[in-house]
């Protein structure tokens, strides 16, 4: 059996088995474009499959050395990729530029950090092993863009068509020249591989007379210049002084930002860190000790089993033991199903994140039916689970050699726990308001208690909703 063979025997054994075996015929008959930068979501669209199961197989595909995980900082405004790291560690805290836009971003992980998969060279060469070699525009559609463009087959013809006036593949230390007619319009001349840019605003009278504007590359200091001309010829002169080739490409502005308004989901680092599979199989990818990634939205949930030292003294040590051990795996299981990930636990109590409010609700409202069951099973009342959940910015930290995080919304989703004095849970404004809530809720028939309470630690009284 080949070392392939192999790695691909055991992720049927650790990842869902359909998974596994789509995953194994995508890098035995995929194209090479199939394989490179793989958007987990769409994946899941196309094949049918849960989008969780398809994120755990190929996070276990990737440790497993089938793939290789990359964190893609991307332009909000374009979906270009601004710096591509294959690890979480490289990160950084500061602002990456993107040429196209014109503009500087300093990175967050929720929308911003797209994380993507491509086949390992190891296990199979394709094309983007070596972007340098790439045609023109499968450079833009495999290295520059992300997986969250729809570049399909019409918008690839719209964009060589009406939103490209010319292009070419430049050498490395060459020099060319293009002619062109300008339009009355704002034009973008690009260049993807040193992230370049000049933008060029057309206006006035048409001229006749032959217009000059030179542009250098290089890679060290990338430019990002402007200039005025008339609508009529121009003679771009072009000097590539980097030691790669690039791909100077002449826009149509309106159009092209037109076309890059056509998005798809794709999966973000914010959820991968709300990922259990992720945390629990690359623990070693863990955020730098002075690393500090602004996440401007993520949902806490805290549990703490209450009176469990009055628990011990009732039972006794081993039945008590048994019994918080059971509600562990109770909780952690519905935390794993609800596309949540546990941060920690403390003592008898559990801190969780998921990406969306509602997830974490309903995973809450399991939880107090699982502990209703715990206890249906007993014929006792006594197993009971506080709970609370809030919503807000935090910044994704290491402590105490762990990924987890800090910030106000952390201590407010703590605090909120502790409100609870019986199988009630608090959630906050945030909360209730997001998008699904009310349905959830609703298609439960619950009513929340809207009241007012001070929080330990927090200097103003917040409204909180207690959902009996």
């Amino acid at each position: 059996m080949s070392d392939i063979e192999s790695q691909v025997s055991v992720l049927k054994r650790t990842a869902d088995r359909a998974v596994a075996d789509a995953i194994a015929r995508l890098i035995e008959d995929g194209q090479d474009h199939e394989l490179n930068r793989i958007n987990a979501l769409d994946f899941s669209k196309r094949t049918g499959f849960d989008e969780e199961k398809v994120i755990s197989g190929f996070l276990h595909a990737s440790r497993l050395g089938l793939f290789d995980l990359s964190w893609n900082v991307l332009c909000p405004g374009c979906s270009g990729v601004l710096d591509a790291h294959d690890t979480l560690k490289s990160l950084r805290d500061d602002d990456y530029r993107c040429g196209l836009c014109a503009c500087g971003y300093e990175p967050s992980v929720d929308e911003q950090v797209e994380v993507s998969f491509t086949v390992s060279p190891k296990v199979r060469r394709i094309a983007a092993h070596d972007p340098n070699t790439l045609p023109l525009w499968d450079y833009y559609k495999q290295v520059f863009w992300s997986s969250g463009i729809d570049l399909g087959e019409d918008s690839l013809a719209s964009l060589t068509g009406e939103v490209t006036l010319d292009a070419l593949e430049l050498p490395a230390r060459e020099r060319a020249a293009l002619s062109l007619q300008l339009p009355p319009q704002f034009i973008i001349v690009f260049e993807p591989v040193t992230h370049s840019a000049h933008f060029i605003d057309v206006q006035g009278e048409p001229t006749a007379e032959p217009q000059q504007l030179g542009l250098t590359f290089n890679k060290a200091h990338p430019p990002t210049g402007s200039s005025t001309l008339r609508p009529g010829p121009l003679r771009l002169a072009l000097d590539n002084e980097s030691p790669l080739r690039t791909l100077p490409t002449v826009f149509v502005a309106d159009e092209l930002h037109d076309l890059l308004a056509k998005r798809r989901p794709f999966l973000t680092a914010k959820r991968m860190l709300s990922n259990q599979t992720f945390r629990d199989v690359f623990k070693a990818d863990n955020l730098n000790i002075d690393q500090r990634l602004k996440i401007t939205s993520l949902t806490f949930l805290f549990t703490d089993l209450k009176g469990s030292t009055a628990l011990y003294e009732r039972v006794g040590d081993l039945a008590a033991f048994d019994l918080v051990r059971a509600h562990f795996r109770a909780l952690l299981e519905i935390i794993a199903a609800e596309k949540g990930a546990v941060v920690k636990t403390i003592g008898d109590a559990v801190m969780a994140t998921f990406v969306q409010p509602d997830h974490a609700l309903v995973a809450g409202l399991r939880m107090r039916a699982a502990m209703d069951k715990l206890n249906a099973e007993r014929g006792k009342s006594d197993l009971i689970v506080k709970i609370g959940i809030h919503e807000g910015p935090c910044l994704a930290v290491m402590l105490n050699e762990r990924q987890d995080y800090f910030g106000q919304t952390v201590n407010i989703a703590a605090r909120v726990q502790s409100l609870s004095t019986a199988q009630e849970i608090h959630i906050t404004g945030p909360v209730i308001d997001a998008p699904g809530v009310a349905a959830i809720l609703e298609k439960e028939a619950i009513r929340p208690i809207q009241k007012e309470a001070a929080l330990r630690g927090i200097a103003d009284k917040i409204v909180v909703y207690e959902i009996p």
